[in-house]
């Protein structure tokens, strides 16, 4: 008679990952980060095809969303000299170390392009369109290297989506940035906009969706409880704020809303990926299920 299979229980049913002591910030860092970068793309594009409002725009929400950022992320650091110390490094195998790099560097770049909008018409073209340039160049770094930082966790459902993680973060940026470009620009300017809101939002559903159903045993936190409300709230704003971009290209007040509802789907996005790893801690099952049935496809191989 065979024997059952035994189920798996952690001593004293305690978890065997340690959850992150991270709060809400983290995610709100993520979303913010997100927004900066889409906006520099949004900026340098309409800045190349002369969109002088679409680009002040996106500029100025370049720089607020970065100085929202490193706010988050200086408050979670716990001591702001800590974002400092960082500094005195570049190590290319820490995800926290490069991305300190690429969000200084980012933010000198952001900066000086948003404050030639300050300046005479005359002088906003130079300096401006190089400064935005370099920001837009190092936006998809700034986009992503977040998806990598919580990748490279113990967190067993952030790990799996690893190679899933960074198009996610990328197209709920572009996303985002789109989504400024809807609201603060006139219909008329709005072609960049839309055409990056459908792309951003294609490129994160892709994403999501495998996430969500590629994974096995450890996509199930990101469809269950708190994470599963959020991303499926944010697939239906995310789809609501595409085809109103799409819809709405003579309509300011429909481009608007487009614009608020991509904004929400992609802050919801953040906070249900951050809500499903944080959650893949709690369980062991998580941990000690797909470890196992590694090793039996190992075993199996000839």
């Amino acid at each position: 008679m065979q024997v059952p299979r035994a189920d798996f229980r952690s001593y004293y049913g305690r978890p065997i990952v340690k959850t992150p002591v991270w709060s809400h910030d983290v995610p709100a860092y993520l979303f913010t980060g997100g927004l900066a970068a889409g906006s520099a793309l949004l900026a340098a594009g309409a800045d190349l095809t002369g969109r002088p409002k679409t680009r002040r725009a996106a500029r100025l929400a370049a720089l607020g969303a970065l100085g929202a950022s490193t706010y988050f992320l200086i408050k979670d650091l716990g001591r702001p000299e800590r974002f400092h110390h960082m500094l005195r490094v570049a190590k290319p195998t820490s995800p926290m170390s490069m991305g300190t790099w690429i969000l200084s560097a980012f933010g000198g770049a952001a900066g000086l392009a948003a404050t030639t909008e300050a300046r005479p018409r005359g002088l906003v073209g130079g300096a401006g369109r190089a400064a935005g340039i370099g920001a837009a160049a190092l936006a998809p770094a700034l986009a992503t290297y977040t998806a990598v930082l919580i990748a490279d966790t113990a967190a067993p459902s952030w790990h799996a989506a690893r190679d899933d993680l960074p198009f996610a973060f990328a197209g709920s940026a572009l996303a985002s940035g789109a989504a400024v470009g809807l609201i603060a620009a006139p219909p008329g300017e709005g072609g960049p906009a839309r055409a990056l809101a459908v792309a951003g939002v294609a490129v994160e559903l892709a994403a999501t969706h495998r996430i969500e159903h590629g994974l096995g045993l450890l996509s199930e936190p990101y469809r269950e409880g708190r994470a599963g409300r959020l991303l499926r709230a944010a697939r239906r704003l995310n789809l609501a704020g595409a085809a109103g971009a799409l819809l709405g290209r003579r309509s300011r007040i429909v481009s608007a809303l487009s614009g608020a509802a991509l904004l929400a789907g992609s802050l919801a996005t953040r906070f249900g990926i951050f809500e499903a790893g944080m959650e893949s801690t709690k369980d062991p099952r998580y941990v000690v299920e797909p470890q196992r049935a590694g090793l039996e496809d190992a075993e199996a191989r000839p």
